[in-house]
C-alpha cells in the first residue's frame, strides 16, 4: 500500500515537473540598448516609436509611455512615482524572427531587468467620457481604400511618430492614419473611433470608452474656439509630464470645452460623462536610472 502511494507520488511530481519543463521561456529582445534621451530644442520634440523587420527604436518617450506600451495600457491607467512621466529614454533593440507581436511581453521583461520594475494592478472607478453615435446617426464618411498598398499591409514597417510645440501637434500613427491639432481645429485621417477616442482624451480631462461598436476609419474634423483649443493643449501638456507655471494651469479652472462638444456633435458623435471602474498598474518599485547596456 505505501509502495503504491509512492509510485502515485512519484508520478504526481513528475508531471509536474514535465508541465514546468514545457512552459515556453518568456520572450525577450535579442539585444536592447537603453539612453537617456538627449534635451528637446525649445521650437519643439519629435516622439515615437518604429518596427522595421528585426529592429524596435524609439524616442524621447517616458517609463510611463513605456510602461503603457508593456501592459497594453492608456498613461491615465498607470500611477507611481512623479519621475516616470518626466524623464524620458530612448531604446533601440533587436527582434528574433517572427516575434514582432511580442513585443510588449518583450518590453515587460525590458523593464523590470534594467529598472527593476515592481507593479501590482487594482481596479479604480474613473470619471470618463463615453463615446456613442449620436441620437441623429453618424455623419462622417468612411474613407475608402487606401491609395498606398503598403499601408494595408501587415509586413509594412510601422512607424508611430510625433511632433509638437508651442503651435500645435502632428501626429502619424502608421499605416495612413494621422491627426494635426493646431490653429483651433483637429483633422484626422484614417481614424477609427478607437483612434478618435484615444487621441482626443489625450487633449481633455477624463479618459474616453468607445462604446459606438463602429468598425471603420474615418477622416474628420472638429473646430474649436481659441479658448477651448488653449485650454486642450495644457491638458495635453500636463498629461505628458510638462511642468507649466500657475497662471498656465489656471486656465483650466472651468474649462468645460463646449465648443469640443458642439464639434463632436456636429460629425454624429456624442461625449456622455459617467464613471467606469479600469484597471491600474502601480509601480510599487523603480531605478531611476536603468542599469548598464
Amino acid at each position: 500500500m505505501h509502495r503504491m502511494q509512492a509510485g502515485k507520488a512519484i508520478l504526481m511530481v513528475l508531471g509536474a515537473t514535465a508541465a514546468f519543463a514545457q512552459t515556453p521561456p518568456r520572450p525577450e529582445f535579442e539585444v536592447a540598448t537603453i539612453r537617456p534621451s538627449a534635451p528637446s530644442p525649445e521650437a519643439g520634440v519629435t516622439a515615437g516609436v518604429r518596427i522595421d523587420g528585426a529592429q524596435f527604436r524609439s524616442a524621447f518617450l517616458t517609463l510611463k509611455d513605456y510602461l503603457g506600451l508593456a501592459y497594453r495600457v492608456k498613461v491615465y491607467q498607470i500611477s507611481g512615482p512623479d519621475w516616470i512621466s518626466s524623464d524620458r529614454f530612448d531604446i533601440s533593440a533587436t527582434l528574433s524572427p517572427g516575434t514582432a507581436t511580442q513585443i510588449p511581453e518583450m518590453m515587460q521583461r525590458l523593464l523590470e531587468d534594467r529598472f527593476q520594475i515592481k507593479i501590482h494592478r487594482e481596479k479604480k472607478d474613473f470619471p470618463v467620457y463615453v463615446l456613442e453615435v449620436a441620437k441623429g446617426g453618424l455623419k462622417m464618411q468612411e474613407t475608402g481604400p487606401d491609395p498606398d498598398p503598403a499601408n494595408a499591409d501587415a509586413r509594412t514597417p510601422l512607424t508611430i511618430t510625433g511632433s509638437g510645440n508651442a503651435q500645435g501637434v502632428s501626429v502619424n500613427l502608421g499605416r495612413g492614419a494621422s491627426y494635426t491639432f493646431g490653429g483651433n481645429k483637429f483633422e484626422g485621417k484614417r481614424l477609427t473611433t478607437a483612434m478618435i477616442a484615444g487621441t482626443l482624451e489625450r487633449f481633455m480631462d477624463r479618459p474616453i470608452v468607445d462604446m459606438t461598436d463602429l468598425k471603420g476609419a474615418y477622416d474628420v474634423t472638429l473646430d474649436v474656439t481659441t479658448e477651448d483649443y488653449r485650454a486642450m493643449l495644457i491638458h495635453a501638456a500636463v498629461a505628458a509630464g510638462v511642468s507649466l507655471p500657475p497662471e498656465a494651469l489656471r486656465l483650466l479652472d472651468g474649462a468645460s470645452l463646449p465648443s469640443l462638444f458642439e464639434a463632436v456633435q456636429k460629425v454624429g458623435l456624442k461625449l456622455d460623462a459617467r464613471k467606469a471602474p479600469l484597471d491600474m498598474i502601480v509601480v510599487d518599485d523603480a531605478r531611476k536610472t536603468p542599469t548598464d547596456n
